[in-house]
């Protein structure tokens, strides 16, 4: 049979050496072949006597962030880095340069201008010389270069209003944790950037997996949250509507979906809700923008031969300089971004660095000189940023998004700022940093110097200032006169949800059933091969050919049989399929092999996904990397975005879960009830005593059970709306309803 569906591109046929054929395979439903890469470039051709200048830009390049001025509290004491004096290379400071008017030392001073001021760079870790020369010519570019004076006013004003929002808060509700940005606001000037460049990039979509650090100012003043309902659950009344199943949540995770409109055009950006565990929300809006790339069929799913991993959606996360590097599923998460079947192309990350962590000091909190030096274990470039300077966050952010744009890689940027008051604002840090909170009292607010600052240029006036304020406060004053007379408003089941509602408290029954002949042409299909394709003897006549045996007799059919007939009976319905886990093409029993591998070319194929021409709905067999956390976050956020796609994890052995037990807790047990997201994610956790020890036996279904939030004290004891539901088939007839169930 011809194949429907050719996954293939401009790459196409670019030379494997050290990956496996598949992950080139111009087959691979879910994963385009990835272009040749170069390393290094022959330096053959400099002169000896540029060799002097030559090491001097690259110790610049290399060592100079170290010495930037970065903390705008000045409370850090200047690094010594004897690479960047010029003596060292055996000159005096004075000698001229060969064939130029500057002395070395004159060299030495533009060079530092550039790489130690209030934004540096790290990327000389990066292998690959193409992207080291981009970085430092269009980083020396972004220093010099200057922001449009209208956009900086629109920059000092946007700020202005995020520092009022929090001041409305002090005023009107003093006892409420709002998690503020004051010190941060800088932020501000990133996420416009981002947002107002997005649909030049030709991004359509983005999504934000962000802590609570000014969560509110950004839903409030850029993400058109209504702030009434915000001031709604201030004042304690009910967050959903009469009729809508659901506790709420906390203040500090409040979401909001929009169309952002700028002169480019129009994206839609997307903030995800997110638990209290710092950084857990990272996977999940990563694996959310993977699934939009899936619907909106671009990047690695898309069929033209010109596409891009990362064209059309992008996923922002910002972080919190403690959690970044003390959270072990930041780590996880990044190890993600290049792996076939979870890359997105780059992610924007923004680490909002305030120096501490609750009380904890950055050298209590990480053992590595910056916060984000986990990046340059994946060759990812570091942009720091001083958070007192607000035009360099947003040459910051033009770099970070150019860079993406062109390498489709991550990127990070590291703004150094503060926190004006404690962890929450009903908090003395005093008590812990007397210093540090000394300065910070004693200094005017970000916005107020940055406004200063413009009107000493007359770019604007005291009266510009005070008027944009006071428009701001009405506006909020007017939306906090209409808390009483507001209804709650539930903004849930939109989008591909729409046409779904919540699960009644009576017990349904679904047909989930199909027509035997159905049944047996996707079991004959599940197992077939194109011509020329060799399959292991043994798989030959274990699988293959005993499939095709239980087809003709019809019963007896074994727990991969009944899986793959699911599978491939949704497919046939147009649904898609994705399993993801540690060995799932094969399956750690090797019950399933879903992806066979050829036995003289290693090159694989995946049957189902050539049951018949033109076939719509396909299977994403997603092998991953050993994580639990992550990529049960990464399934999980998938999941969120359709419901018309069968979405698995496969733990290794059942009892591995717990190494995702933040996951489970926070989004897989309690998502619908805390925010009205719904998934049908489905966990499949093998196991039995078989003598394996205490970590290869028991998938300790009884804690899945204490997750349960059915009610044992009500007639009828269960209806649908549960949270999750436990299931221990005993046959492979139950196994095949299960799977089917779950969709349709």
């Amino acid at each position: 049979m011809e194949s429907s569906i050719t996954w293939v591109n401009e790459n196409e046929g670019c030379e494997v050496t050290s990956y496996r054929a598949y992950r080139a395979g111009a087959t691979e439903f879910g994963h385009l072949p990835d272009p040749p890469k170069r390393a290094f470039l022959s330096e053959g051709g400099m002169r000896p006597e540029d060799s002097q200048r030559v090491h001097l830009i690259n110790a610049f390049r290399r060592y100079g962030y170290l010495q930037a001025q970065l903390d705008p509290l000045g409370l850090q004491a200047e690094k010594d880095v004897p690479e960047l004096n010029p003596e060292i290379y055996g000159l005096s400071p004075n000698d001229a340069l060969p064939g130029k008017e500057l002395s070395l030392n004159d060299l030495a001073e533009q060079l530092r201008l550039i790489y130690c001021g209030p934004m540096a760079i790290e990327f000389m870790h990066i292998n690959n010389w193409e992207e080291r020369q981009w970085l430092a010519q269009n980083f020396e570019n972004a220093v010099a270069d200057e922001l449009r004076n209208e956009e900086r006013v629109k920059l000092a004003k946007l700020m202005l209003r995020c520092e009022n929002f929090d001041h409305f808060l002090a005023l009107k509700f003093p006892t409420v944790k709002r998690y503020g940005s004051e010190g941060a606001e800088a932020m501000y000037g990133f996420f416009s950037e981002v947002f107002d460049s997005a649909p030049e990039r030709d991004i359509q979509q983005i999504f934000i997996g962000i802590a609570h650090r000014g969560r509110l100012n950004l839903l409030s003043e850029m993400m058109q949250f209504p702030v009434v309902q915000m001031f709604r659950k201030m004042k304690g009344k009910p967050e959903f509507p009469d009729g809508v199943q659901g506790s709420g949540d906390v203040l500090s995770h409040l979401t909001s979906s929009f169309d952002h409109k700028s002169p480019e055009g129009t994206v839609h950006i997307s903030m995800l809700p997110n638990p209290s565990h710092l950084e857990a929300v990272n996977p999940v809006a990563m694996g959310k923008a993977r699934a939009r790339a899936r619907s909106l069929g671009v990047g690695d799913y898309s069929k033209e031969r010109s596409a891009r991993t990362g064209d059309g959606v992008l996923a922002v996360l910002v972080h919190g300089d403690g959690a970044f590097t003390g959270q072990g599923i930041v780590w996880e998460s990044i190890s993600l971004s290049q792996a076939p079947h979870f890359r997105l192309g780059g992610t924007m990350h923004l680490v909002t660095n305030n120096q501490v962590a609750f009380t904890a000091e950055a050298h209590i909190g990480r053992s590595s000189t910056h916060c984000t030096d986990i990046a340059k274990a994946f060759e990812y470039p570091v942009i720091h940023v001083n958070g007192d300077h607000p035009e360099e966050v947003v040459k910051a952010t033009r770099l970070a998004v150019a860079y993406r744009d062109k390498f489709r890689k991550d990127v990070f940027i590291n703004m150094q700022c503060y926190r004006r008051w404690g962890h929450n604002e009903l908090d003395d840090p005093s008590f812990t940093q007397p210093a540090m909170y000394r300065i910070i009292e004693n200094r005017e607010s970000v916005p107020r110097q940055y406004a200063d600052e413009l009107i000493d240029e007359g770019l604007m006036a005291e009266d510009d200032v005070k008027a944009e304020k006071e428009a701001h406060s009405a506006k909020m004053m007017e939306s906090f006169r209409a808390i009483d007379i507001t209804p709650p408003v539930a903004k849930h089941l939109q989008g591909n949800w729409k046409g779904f509602v919540q699960a009644p408290a009576e017990v349904q029954k679904w047909d989930t059933g199909c027509e035997i002949n159905l049944l047996k042409y996707v079991g004959a299909a599940s197992v077939k091969v194109p011509d020329g394709f060799n399959v292991h003897p043994h798989l030959q006549k274990t699988h293959c050919e005993a499939r095709i045996q239980k087809m003709v007799a019809g019963d007896n059919l074994d727990w991969g049989t009944a899986e793959a007939l699911a599978f491939g009976s949704l497919l046939m319905e147009g649904n898609d399929v994705r399993i993801s886990g540690q060995d799932v093409g094969r399956a750690t029993f090797s019950f399933r092999h879903a992806m066979l591998v050829d036995n003289n070319t290693d090159l694989t194929h995946i049957p189902l996904n050539f049951i018949v021409e033109n076939q719509t709905g396909f299977l994403e067999v997603a092998n991953n990397l050993l994580s639990e956390e992550a990529i049960l976050g990464f399934e999980f956020g998938y999941s969120m975005e359709n419901p018309r796609r069968l979405c698995i994890w496969e733990a290794q052995f059942g009892d591995f879960f717990n190494g995702a037990q933040i996951i489970i807790d926070t989004f897989l047990a309690s998502a619908e009830s805390k925010w009205l997201t719904q998934s049908g994610l489905t966990l499949l956790l093998p196991h039995g005593i078989d003598g394996m020890g205490p970590e290869h036996s028991t998938c300790r279904m009884e804690r899945f059970l204490q997750l349960c939030d059915s009610r044992e004290d009500q007639v009828p004891v269960d209806g649908e709306n549960i949270n999750i539901r436990v299931a221990n088939p005993t046959t492979s007839a139950q196994y095949f309803h299960l799977l089917r169930r779950q969709v349709v």
